[in-house]
């Protein structure tokens, strides 16, 4: 049996492409700009879990989707966590929190009810995040899209 996405994740969010290692999704609540890491990798749980050389992919493609965010939206903080109460499969949450957004300084799991992307929202946003995405790949690590 090869990689499944949970089904949480599938009904929450929109994948948006591919790194070596991981699947970008993002969270469709656009009261906060929130994208997942999900390392391609079957029965994870836990970070300690991924051989050393994927967790050190995990690392590095965290650490373009963090700049990458954090160039688009100059975040007051980017929280970035590995909680999986609710989904067991191992994810990564970048979460942009802002000291004035409606949550602050509460965590923004299970505030509120999530409030969906339009659809000018979401190519908006995933356009920005995407063609950002793709120039910060002069480290050598492919980063595929998967929408339009």
């Amino acid at each position: 049996m090869s990689f499944v996405l949970h089904e949480r994740l599938k009904q929450d969010c929109l994948m948006l492409g591919c790194f070596p290692l991981s699947r970008l999704l993002l969270m469709q609540d656009s009261r906060f700009p929130w994208c997942i890491l999900v390392p391609a990798r079957k029965d994870m749980r836990e970070l300690h879990q991924l051989e050393w050389n994927d967790q050190v992919q995990l690392l590095k493609e965290s650490n373009r989707l963090a700049t990458c965010l954090t160039r688009i939206y100059q975040p007051d903080k980017l929280n970035i966590a590995a909680i999986g109460n609710l989904v067991p499969q191992l994810h990564l949450h970048h979460v942009v929190r802002y000291l004035g957004d409606i949550a602050w300084p509460a965590p923004v799991w299970g505030f509120g009810k999530p409030v969906p992307y339009s659809q000018a929202e979401l190519e908006h946003h995933t356009g920005r995040l995407l063609a950002s995405l793709e120039e910060a790949g002069s480290d050598g690590q492919v980063f595929e899209r998967l929408t339009a």
